[in-house]
């Protein structure tokens, strides 16, 4: 077993520091009892309480949460089936190019997707005579195309682990395909699909670059609330959203990590009752 050298761990020690000191101070100071954001004078709830108090901003956060729901769930359905789709493919060429397809959104600059998403849906709100096209179904299309890589690459990996000579075992029992699917096939896949949801909901709850370009008037996403708000001097009460948001994020990825965990550990057992 190597030592880890002290340069190295110094090494890692700063780099954690530098990222997560900015945070912990943003923590910090949303219990500031004043607006200072350098001057610690004393432990208040006052900015989580005008946060709470806030008409737009709590607007802007519900609408966010059903965008990242709606989204996440939509995406999580159909990048499920398309991973069965791409897992069920014979010829590599085909799943190679699929595959290739299917990275492009993950691997495309955010900008370019939200401009092109942008004059997509201009264009066709054109071709339908509609000068107001863009609102929160045009945004949600956006959320749901740039999350179904996501979903797709947490599921594929459980697919490919997956023994499938049981579920066509079942079948030939005369157990319907479907049947088959969610007896077999869906509770060993169930750890990935509940990373990619988590992945989809997180990814949609922080998007800004491609929520900016396919918004509507009518709907605005916290995101886009905080920007217009940082064209002004920033309150602490924005350091108590963010200090919530970053709270819920992390609880996503501990939850993401326990899963994962707990279905690594199952495939582990399950390989050692096979050879023992």
């Amino acid at each position: 077993m190597t030592k880890t050298s002290p340069v190295s761990k110094l090494y890692m020690a700063l780099v954690f520091i530098f990222l997560y000191a900015p945070m912990v101070v943003m923590m910090v100071f949303s219990f500031n009892g004043t607006e200072s954001t350098y001057v610690f004078s004393g432990f208040s709830l006052q900015w989580y309480e005008r946060l709470f108090h806030d008409r737009a901003t709590m607007n802007a956060l519900k609408n966010t949460v059903i965008l990242a729901v709606v989204s996440a769930a939509i995406s999580t359905v159909m990048g499920t089936l398309a991973a069965v789709g791409i897992n069920s493919v014979k010829k590599k060429y085909i799943k190679s190019s699929i595959m290739t397809v299917t990275n492009i959104p993950m691997m495309n600059p955010e900008i370019v997707t939200g401009i092109s998403m942008m004059l997509l849906f201009v264009f066709a709100g054109a071709l339908l005579g509609r000068k107001d096209v863009l609102g929160f179904g045009t945004i949600l299309i956006a959320h749901i195309t740039f999350q179904l890589p996501y979903v797709i690459l947490s599921v594929l990996p459980k697919l490919r682990q997956t023994d499938m000579r049981i579920y066509e075992a079942a079948q030939d029992l005369g157990c319907h395909p479907f049947k088959a699917f969610m007896k077999v096939v869906f509770p060993a896949i169930l750890p990935g699909i509940v990373a990619g949801a988590i992945m989809a909901f997180t990814l949609s709850l922080d998007d800004f670059i491609i929520s900016y370009f396919t918004n509507g008037p009518d709907f605005q996403t916290l995101p886009i609330h905080i920007f217009s708000m940082t064209k002004k001097r920033v309150k602490p009460d924005m350091y108590a959203l963010s200090t919530l948001i970053f709270a819920a994020i992390f609880i996503l990825l501990l939850l993401m990590n326990w899963a994962q965990s707990k279905s690594d550990k199952k495939q582990r057992s399950k390989k050692e009752d096979k050879y023992e």
